[in-house]
């Protein structure tokens, strides 16, 4: 009946469209006055210690890093290093825009603000270019998604604080992940730009131009280079990294690009901050959330109601991998992590899954959630950016969906896509 009552809350709460972080926490609060196994001192003392991480300062820090890096001109230089690299192909303009939202995650961290900043630029470049305008804002909102797979990430903080896991393994982890992703990705941009006659630039690729807009995009470049070669160089923590980008995004915008303002500091200021305390609100709920779980013994009844299908770790993992599909079309990811690792991470370890392998395996799942409505916030972004209905871009949007499924079953049954750059550096 405690379980009913929690999740059939949650679940109500959810479909009266209240936001998530108040769905968590009236869930969690009304069932603990109901059960009376713990405490309002429970819930408030697991919101307050969830805060208590080292790690998740970095996460207010990359975000800045990537409101700054997309003010300040590095979007749109990563573009035109992008067009140059494979501007020329059939489709180059899809499969460039596919590339620069590659370059830009590895900056920004985040699969909305990847859309919002490139998707601003590209959606109107593509529709100039004829490009149809669903197969624009689809090719966008898609490739969006690898802002939370392609290092750094914020879900894989989470996850590494959530489950003790080594950030910077997560963030090695996620690169040959996010690339065949990415990959995936741009083969369907070109079946389908080839089909409706999407022809490259007429420019042929030079090698001169390449350097040149490498050279122009340097400091953008310079982040993920920064960033995983100090972690494992021993220079600084994942959370000095997260400093580090923003002060190069700071200085490049506004010293040697000069298209950020002064002017725009504030406003840059408030939207990292507005984004930072929705994300930090929703960790708060979900831990205490997820704490109850354990009181309830949840990890331990669902470990053995999948054992009561199958023992077969392979039909387990499959299981476990559909159940974060579902979830992540309708759960926000950073919830959705907070809430299901302690539950699905032991069940994953102890089946002989490597616990970085799992990780990104989760992450990819949830960012499929990204582009799957009902939740599907990078659909929503891509709509605002566009006009068209969600209804619309849902249907343009599902080959990259099945692209990106049929990426994670490749991640699942080869693990070392997913650790054979961590089994090199450890």
């Amino acid at each position: 009946m405690t379980l009913t009552i929690l999740f059939g809350t949650f679940a109500l709460l959810l479909l009266l469209n209240i936001p998530i972080a108040v769905s968590i926490g009236s869930a969690t609060l009304l069932t603990i006055l109901y059960s009376g196994k713990a405490t309002i001192n429970f819930f408030i003392t697991n919101m307050v210690n969830s805060m208590d991480s080292f790690p998740l300062m970095a996460v207010p820090f990359f975000i800045l890093a990537g409101e700054l890096m997309g003010k300040g001109g590095v979007s749109e230089r990563l573009f035109r290093l992008a067009n140059a690299l494979v501007g020329h192909q059939t489709g180059g303009f899809a499969i460039a825009t596919i590339v620069t939202c590659m370059f830009f995650a590895s900056i920004s961290g985040s699969g909305p603000a990847t859309v919002a900043a490139i998707g601003s630029i590209m959606i109107p470049a593509m529709v100039k270019r004829g490009y149809d305008i669903k197969f624009a804002t689809a090719t966008v909102a898609a490739a969006g998604s690898l802002g939370v797979i392609i290092p750094p990430s914020i879900d894989m903080i989470m996850f590494g604080v959530s489950s003790n896991t080594s950030v910077g393994d997560m963030f090695i982890a996620g690169i040959l992940p996010g690339i065949f992703i990415g990959c995936s990705l741009m083969v369907w941009a070109y079946i389908y730009s080839k089909k409706k006659g999407y022809k490259g630039s007429d420019e042929k690729p030079s090698l001169n131009k390449i350097l040149k807009e490498a050279y122009d995009a340097k400091w953008g470049l310079l982040i993920p280079v920064v960033i995983l070669g100090g972690i494992y160089g021993g220079w600084f923590t994942p959370t000095e990294a997260a400093v580090v980008s923003v002060v190069i995004g700071f200085i490049s915008g506004l010293f040697l690009y000069k298209e950020l303002k002064l002017k725009d500091i504030p406003k840059i200021l408030i939207n990292s901050a507005t984004t930072v305390s929705t994300i930090f609100f929703i960790l708060c709920t979900a831990t205490a959330f997820g704490k109850l779980l354990t009181v309830e013994q949840v990890p331990a009844k669902m470990a053995n109601f999948l054992l009561g299908i199958s023992e077969n770790p392979i039909v387990i993992i499959l299981l476990i991998n559909g159940l974060l599909l579902i979830v992540g079309t309708f759960m926000e990811t950073v919830a959705a992590i907070i809430i299901l690792t302690p539950i699905l991470f032991p069940i994953a370890t102890n089946l002989g899954f490597e616990p970085v392998h799992f990780g990104i395996m989760m992450i990819i799942n949830l960012a499929i959630g990204f582009i799957t409505p009902p939740m599907g916030v990078n659909l929503f972004i891509g709509s605002g950016l566009s006009g068209l209905s969600i209804e619309t871009l849902s249907k343009a949007v599902f080959p990259y969906f099945i692209a990106m499924v049929f990426s994670l079953f490749i991640v699942i049954i080869w693990p070392d896509l997913s650790l054979f750059l961590v089994k090199m550096i450890r």
